[in-house]
């Protein structure tokens, strides 16, 4: 990529090692990258924090694949927060309820003035190894569902058996 890496430095991430998606939150800090130059990030105009997927969560997956060109890529598909660039910064995000199970890291972009891609960091290494974390979605069921699916399956089975009955004894009634 002809991005520079590590222009943004993500200074902390605060997170545990598995997080509940619509539970928990993770805490990103960011800032320009020490060992470069003053003045590097004045073309800075936004800055967006995005949670990616890792190389585990994207094997055998090609809706999450990585392309070079920011607009093709389906590396990041949850935006964190886009806002202006006010140099050090950081938010607090809840993951949200519709993330995917997976291995997640997460990347910060600079753009300037005509939304141009200037710049990013990234919690882990090159090859995304390190400091990754785990999203453990919603599954959508409940104790109160489970217990509701079986008092109706219950219910139709007793129903299924009553009907027969009723009929075989009206049969014999009415063979009489």
């Amino acid at each position: 990529s002809a991005l520079q890496r590590a222009s943004i430095k993500l200074c902390g991430l605060c997170v545990c090692a598995v997080v509940k998606g619509g539970e928990d939150k993770i805490k990103v800090t960011w800032g320009l990258n020490k060992s470069l130059p003053a003045g590097t990030d004045d073309k800075y105009k936004t800055i967006k924090v995005k949670l990616c997927y890792a190389p585990v969560s994207q094997k055998d997956r090609p809706w999450r694949k990585t392309v070079d060109h920011l607009n093709k890529d389906k590396t990041c598909q949850f935006k964190i927060v886009a806002r202006p660039y006010a140099g050090n910064d950081s938010v607090e995000w809840t993951v949200e309820k519709d993330a995917p199970t997976g291995t997640y890291f997460v990347r910060v972009y600079a753009f300037d003035a005509m939304d141009g891609e200037l710049g990013y960091g990234e919690t882990t290494d090159a090859k995304k190894t390190t400091n990754l974390f785990q999203v453990e979605a919603i599954s959508g069921r409940h104790a109160t569902l489970d217990i509701v699916s079986i008092c109706f399956s219950v219910f139709s089975v007793v129903s299924l058996f009553g009907f027969f009955y009723n009929e075989k004894r009206k049969g014999k009634a009415e063979s009489k």
